[in-house]
């Protein structure tokens, strides 16, 4: 029944958008005793490179398959727009089309990783640049604004700062599992200029990027706690929570929740962190995270009780 149902929906919605367009938008000669409102079926069949008979059916909500590039086809003759394609392929049963990365945060983002503060917060984008943080996070991994833009990525300060293997915890195992989360989240990026160079660049400078990176091995962000080893604040230890901005394609918010007493009686020492340098000794840039979902995972003071996952982000 629920299959039905979706097929009914799908037949709907297609009627609908085939109703709305004229012949004039399709570029088509409307002729003598039109009596159809919008396009014929014979017309969105041919435009969509289909037969008639199995459009037909589809508006008749037909148990017929429908695969990716027939979806493709018909939302580019009926003029979809970018929600309208994402729903066309819901009601088929299709995985919906990765949106493609927008052009970046905007200033109300920003403005809530501020409004974060005393916890510690940063934006990643689709490459897994640090595009945004709050004063709190420059005080925990060192002032990203401090770097050249290009060297602002979670993978490239984890792989080539040496000052962040002393502040993760279990740098290895955390790393390891980082790349993992990378490709998963990254995997409709191949053929783009900023991850072809940051995945080349990586492979040149770290042996272990390398290595694991040919392994060819992939996991999904999941809850992550990850502690630190802050030169001046001491230990601390925060759950990572992953938000995606529905608003701009591609980026991600990480927000760092102390994950104990402890942590949190420390914030305020944190804070004062932010008003000078990056701290002695500690890397200067974000210290994991995720991108469609990954990031670097704390392990704890103590291996056996701490969890090791993602930091956070596609």
């Amino acid at each position: 029944m629920a299959d039905l149902q979706r097929r009914r929906s799908l037949a709907e919605f297609l009627r609908s958008r085939r109703e709305r367009l004229t012949p004039q938008d399709a570029g088509i000669l409307a002729g003598p005793r039109r009596r159809t409102p919008g396009l014929r079926r014979e017309e969105v069949a041919q435009l969509s490179g289909v037969s008639v008979t199995w459009y037909t059916w589809l508006e008749q909500a037909r148990d017929i398959t429908v695969s990716r590039q027939v979806l493709t086809s018909l939302a580019r003759a009926l003029m979809l727009s970018s929600v309208e394609r994402r729903h066309l392929f819901a009601l088929a049963g299709e995985p919906l089309p990765e949106r493609p990365p927008g052009p970046g945060p905007g200033p109300a983002l920003q403005r809530l990783v501020d409004a974060l503060e005393p916890n510690p917060a940063y934006l990643l984008d689709a490459n897994w640049d640090l595009v945004g943080w709050n004063r709190a996070e420059a005080a925990l991994i060192g002032d990203p604004g401090q770097l050249e833009p290009a060297e602002r990525n979670l993978l490239w300060l984890v792989f080539t700062d040496p000052a962040m293997r002393a502040l993760l915890a279990d740098w290895s195992g955390q790393a390891q599992d980082l790349v993992a989360q990378f490709r998963a989240d990254a995997r409709q990026r191949s053929g783009d200029p900023r991850y072809e160079q940051l995945t080349g660049g990586l492979r040149e400078a770290s042996e272990e990027f390398r290595a694991w990176w040919a392994a060819h091995d992939i996991a999904d962000f999941g809850s992550s706690r990850r502690t630190f080893h802050h030169p001046r604040v001491g230990v601390l230890t925060f759950d990572y929570v992953k938000l995606a901005a529905l608003d701009a394609p591609g980026i991600k918010l990480f927000a760092c929740m102390p994950a104990d007493a402890a942590t949190t009686r420390k914030l305020p020492a944190l804070q004062e962190c932010a008003a000078g340098a990056a701290p002695e000794g500690a890397a200067v840039g974000p210290a994991g995270t995720d991108p469609e979902g990954a990031g670097v995972g704390p392990a704890g003071a103590d291996p056996d009780q701490a969890a090791v996952g993602p930091v956070g982000a596609q």
